[in-house]
């Protein structure tokens, strides 16, 4: 059994992680049950996980077990939903201005619409990214790409998404 420090430790990852890793489950399952499902069971997985193996990259540790959880229910079932461009109220309540919320709403929106047409493997690594806040390292050994390949596809999602969204490209300086 794991001692008080262990468990507090364990609170303070369900704390600081379990609405980053819904977000990320409901991306990949569709389904917000079983994102619940996904998740529990990756916490439940690091109960069991000696404290000292894993949290130096328990990030990345935390968010490769959900994928794989997810990906294994996916096979499972065999078949997969449309991503949504929607998520259900899961966010904390740091919310900025109205107004100002609402232009940012209004720009991820689009941004969200435009990123469904992304090629999958792009859509994971810019979530991964942007929405998490994930460095390249972490999301090569979430994806299990190399961090290479993982900082090509967020470039080239980039790119794509400037173009879509009428974004003008960026001058070199000097230019």
């Amino acid at each position: 059994m794991a001692g008080s420090s262990d468990s507090e430790w364990v609170r303070a990852a369900v704390a600081q992680f379990e609405q980053p890793l819904l977000r990320y489950a409901l991306r990949l399952t569709n389904d917000l049950e079983r994102a619940r499902d996904v998740v529990q069971d990756t916490f439940l997985r690091l109960c069991r996980q000696p404290r000292k193996d894993i949290e130096a990259r328990l990030a990345q540790w935390l968010f490769t077990v959900c994928r794989n959880r997810a990906l294994d229910l996916h096979r499972k079932e065999s078949r997969m939903k449309p991503a949504s461009t929607t998520l259900p109220d899961v966010a904390t309540s740091d919310a900025p201005a109205p107004d100002a919320a609402l232009e940012r709403d209004e720009t991820v929106g689009r941004a969200m619409r435009f990123m469904s047409s992304l090629p999958q493997n792009q859509q994971e690594v810019l979530r991964l990214k942007f929405g998490e806040g994930l460095s390249y390292k972490e999301i090569s050994g979430i994806t299990q790409l190399t961090v290479s390949h993982v900082g090509v596809l967020i470039h080239n999602g980039l790119k794509t998404l400037r173009v879509r969204m009428g974004a003008t490209p960026r001058m070199a300086p000097g230019a």
